[in-house]
């Protein structure tokens, strides 16, 4: 009766999508909420495998789950792929995880992600954020009960070893975050500007440089886009960019960076071309109407094109071929 956001991967022309779902009412309410996890062959789409990953009224490590939250997927290879999810237990949210075997079609126990900052561990929860934020003398700004981390991974080489970069947030606090195994994540910055930042932050890894989005409190039009040097561990000014009011995504099409954004009617997809040598300079590529509502979109390749996964009316989940050519080519 109600979904919400979604994250996907094809892999070996199989389709895996992850996202919350109530069987209960249509509204958005995570003591209602499942996560969970679909899969099907690329070529017959209506053959879906439906699991069920955890709902709310489990129990997990002996608590009851209150709440379910947002649900992600992470692919890092073809053979496993992790799913990722907030739930809250004796009343703190938690940031779990499970993996999935793609040949074998097995799960691992559920797990707590980590949240590392210097030489400190925690766990990834709405208590543990603020505590290892406090020891490490970080100021964050309000948090809300819920936590998130985002779907979108882009990786960099350090000292040898992959790291898979992403957004973490709570709220209006938001920050990047990276990991080489994708369960133990490590603090890498915050803004460090005055912002009205709210919820999820789109986050990529390009040259050095983290590109980061995130829309602003709701009284405000506008979402800023910037970027952390990662050697100089410096930001840019940030650039103000009208009519985001929902969660985007980045990716990265023939050499160029785009931004994926829904604007504030969530009727609309918009993107823009991120100039990585001025960011000021970026530009609007396209501002679409849809025929239904179309928010929460996420950006990834599948057999060799572009799809997009997106929340309609927090009713139905659809993934689309994006026909990339037509509009990023020209650039």
């Amino acid at each position: 009766m109600m979904v919400h956001v979604s994250s996907f991967a094809f892999i070996k022309n199989v389709i895996y999508m992850t996202y919350y779902a109530s069987q209960n009412n249509e509204a958005e309410d995570p003591k209602y909420h499942t996560a969970r996890l679909v899969y099907c062959p690329a070529d017959d789409v209506e053959n879906k495998t439906y699991i069920d990953l955890q709902a709310a009224g489990d129990t997990f490590g002996g608590k009851t789950v209150d709440a379910v939250y947002d649900t992600i997927l992470m692919h890092k290879d073809d053979e496993t792929i992790y799913l990722m999810w907030t739930a809250m237990l004796s009343g703190n949210y938690y940031r779990l995880y499970r993996t999935f075997n793609t040949s074998e079609k097995t799960f691992s126990e559920i797990k707590i992600n980590k949240l590392k900052i210097d030489d400190l561990i925690c766990d990834f929860s709405y208590s543990g954020i603020q505590t290892i934020f406090a020891e490490k003398n970080l100021g964050y700004k309000k948090m809300y009960s819920d936590i998130g981390i985002m779907q979108k991974i882009s990786s960099r080489t350090e000292n040898g070893e992959v790291y898979y970069y992403t957004g973490a947030y709570s709220g209006d606090h938001t920050f990047i975050i990276k990991s080489k195994d994708l369960e133990t994540w490590e603090f890498v910055a915050q803004p460090d500007f005055v912002n009205e930042s709210k919820w999820e932050n789109a986050t990529y890894v390009k040259d050095d440089k983290c590109y980061y989005f995130v829309r602003q409190k709701d009284e405000s039009p506008y979402g800023f886009l910037t970027v952390y040097h990662l050697k100089e561990k410096i930001w840019e000014k940030p650039v103000l960019i009208e009519d985001c009011q929902s969660r985007a995504d980045f990716i990265e099409y023939g050499n160029h960076l785009y931004l994926f954004h829904a604007p504030i009617d969530r009727e609309h997809i918009g993107i823009v071309h991120i100039n990585c040598n001025n960011i000021k300079d970026s530009s609007i590529v396209l501002q679409a109407k849809m025929k239904e509502s179309c928010f929460y979109p996420f950006v990834q390749y599948g057999n060799g094109a572009l799809y997009m996964s997106y929340t309609v009316n927090r009713h139905h989940i659809k993934l689309a071929k994006f026909d990339a050519k037509n509009y990023l080519n020209a650039l």
